[in-house]
């Protein structure tokens, strides 16, 4: 089961314009009780490619490599779409995360 702060290897296809694709490494943002008793979860994707821009590029630690959390491409996905864990993002990075997505999301 998927717990808040973890990192998870995530099917994201089939995508439409611009959403990001492929499997790629997801943090889990939606809460321990609902990714329990629901179907979906909410997720940020992560990417090795652009360089950190905050709020939209959040660098974060995983698996050994800096990467970027892209908060301007949060989804809700089925639980069906996960592969396999990869990580957890320290205490740090999430809150970076938080924060980022309280700006993008005006909260």
């Amino acid at each position: 089961m998927p717990e808040r702060g973890e990192v998870w290897w995530i099917r994201l296809d089939p995508t439409l314009g611009s959403e990001i694709a492929k499997t790629r490494p997801c943090l889990i943002l939606s809460g321990n009780v609902f990714n329990r008793l629901r179907r979906t979860i909410v997720v940020v994707p992560l990417s090795s490619s652009p360089q950190a821009g905050a709020p939209l590029l959040v660098p974060v630690h995983c698996d050994g490599r800096d990467v970027v959390a892209v908060t301007d491409q949060i989804r809700a996905v089925t639980k069906q779409r996960l592969d396999r864990q990869l990580g957890v993002l320290s205490a740090n990075d999430l809150e970076a995360v938080e924060q980022a997505l309280r700006e993008v999301l005006e909260l």
